[in-house]
C-alpha cells in the first residue's frame, strides 16, 4: 500500500500543508525543530491512533488553534480509502468519511512499520518497553488484541482496588477468586497472541541478521525469547493465586502477562549485557525487517515505512542492504541532510518552519 496525499491543517507547527508522495522513495529534509517529524507523527498517528512521542492530545494542536486536522489519502492492492484525525479535547477518526467509534476501528487500514533511533530502547530499556512493540505490532495485525489488552488493565486495576480493600479495611479475602479468574482468562488470551508473533520473528529474525552482518559460518547466532509466567488458563491461575498472599500484602497485583519480557541472545548470551552498540543496532534493524515481512504476510500488501532520521544510524553495508530489502515499498525518511539513495522514484522535501517545499 502507499499513501497519495497527507493534509495537515493546524497541526503541531502546519498551518494548512498539503503533502503528495511517491510510491517508493520520500525524503524530507531540513534542519532540527522545523517540523520533519511531525510529518512522520501525523501518518503514525492516523495508522495506529496514537502519537508515538507525546501523551497529551493538546501538544498535536498548534498554539493559539482550538483544533488539529490530519487527513490521509491512500490505495490499498485492492482498494483506495481515506483516514481523517480531527483532535480538539479528544481525538475523533473517520474512514472514508464515516466516524469510527473506537480507535482500534481504524488500526489496519493504514499499515505501517515505524522505525526511530530510540528503537534501541527495546533491547536496552526495561521490559515495558519490549512489550511495547511486541503489543503495537500485534495490535496493527489484529484490532481484537487492543480490547483484550483493555480489558486486561481495567481487570487488574479493579484487583489492585480490591487488595488495598482487603488490606486496610478487611475485606473478605475469597472475593478475588472473581478476578482471578477473569485475570487468568484474559492472560493465557494474551499470551496465546504474544506467543504466536515471538515465534513468527523468531523464524525470520536469524536468517535477517545473517544477511546484515555478511558473516560467514562463524556468523552471530541471533535468538529470541519470550519470558511468561504461564501458557494456558490454568498455569496462570494457579501462579496467580500462589501469589496472592504477597500481592495483599503489597497491594498490586504481581502475577499477570503485564510482567512479560522478550530476551534477546547473541550467541547464547543477552544482548543487553554482552551485545556492542553495533551489535544492538543490528539486531534492532533484524527485529523490525521481520515484522514488515509478517505483516506483508498477514496482509498479502506491503506496509509504509516510516524513517525518522533512521539512516544516519546505519553504515555503508547496512544501509546498502536495508534499501534492497524495503525497495517494494514505500519509504517516508526524515534526515538533517539531503541524502540521494539513487532510487528513480525519489521525491524530495525541504522542511522550514512548518513548510513543505517540493523540490524538483
Amino acid at each position: 500500500m502507499y499513501i497519495n496525499k497527507l493534509t495537515l491543517n493546524n497541526f503541531r507547527n502546519y498551518n494548512d500543508q498539503e503533502i503528495e508522495f511517491g510510491n517508493n522513495i520520500n525524503i524530507i529534509y531540513g534542519d532540527n525543530a522545523q517540523g520533519k517529524t511531525n510529518i512522520i507523527e501525523a501518518i503514525f498517528l492516523c495508522s495506529m491512533g496514537r502519537s508515538f512521542r507525546s501523551k497529551k492530545d493538546s501538544d498535536l494542536i498548534k498554539f493559539d488553534k482550538s483544533d488539529a486536522k490530519i487527513k490521509i489519502e491512500y490505495k490499498k492492492v485492492d482498494r483506495e480509502g481515506t483516514t481523517e484525525a480531527i483532535i480538539n479535547s479528544q481525538k475523533t477518526f473517520f474512514i472514508n468519511g464515516v466516524k469510527q467509534n473506537r480507535i482500534s476501528d481504524i488500526i489496519g487500514k493504514v499499515n505501517t512499520i515505524i522505525f526511530t533511533p530510540s528503537d534501541i530502547d527495546i533491547i536496552k530499556a526495561g521490559p515495558q518497553r519490549r512489550r511495547k512493540f511486541l503489543d503495537m505490532m500485534i495490535s496493527s495485525l489484529k484490532p481484537n488484541y487492543i480490547y483484550l489488552l483493555n480489558n486486561y488493565n481495567k481487570i487488574i486495576e479493579q484487583r489492585n482496588n480490591y487488595l488495598k480493600q482487603i488490606h486496610f479495611e478487611n475485606k473478605p479475602e475469597n472475593m478475588l477468586d472473581i478476578w482471578d479468574e477473569q485475570l487468568a482468562l484474559c492472560s493465557s488470551q494474551i499470551f496465546e497472541y504474544r506467543n504466536k508473533y515471538v515465534d513468527k520473528i523468531s523464524k525470520n529474525i536469524g536468517d535477517i541478521h545473517k544477511m546484515i552482518t555478511n558473516c560467514g559460518k562463524d556468523n552471530e547466532k541471533i535468538m529470541i525469547k519470550y519470558i511468561s509466567t504461564g501458557k494456558d488458563k490454568e498455569s496462570f491461575l494457579n501462579n496467580i493465586k500462589k501469589s496472592r498472599k504477597i500481592d495483599i500484602q503489597r497491594g498490586y497485583t504481581n502475577i499477570g502477562i503485564h510482567k512479560d519480557d522478550i530476551i534477546f541472545y547473541i550467541n547464547e548470551r543477552p544482548a543487553v549485557l554482552f551485545g556492542s552498540q553495533g551489535q544492538q543496532r543490528s539486531i534492532i534493524l533484524s527485529l523490525k525487517l521481520s515484522e514488515l515481512q509478517i505483516v506483508y504476510e498477514e496482509n498479502n500488501d506491503y506496509p509504509i515505512l516510516l524513517l525518522d532520521d533512521f539512516m544516519s544510524e546505519l553504515d555503508f553495508k547496512r544501509r546498502k542492504f536495508f534499501l534492497e530489502k524495503i525497495k517494494n515499498h514505500q519509504v517516508i525518511i526524515t534526515c538533517t541532510d539531503k541524502i540521494d539513495l539513487e532510487s528513480k522514484n525519489q521525491v524530495v522535501y525541504y522542511i522550514e518552519n512548518g513548510k513543505a517545499t517540493r523540490e524538483i
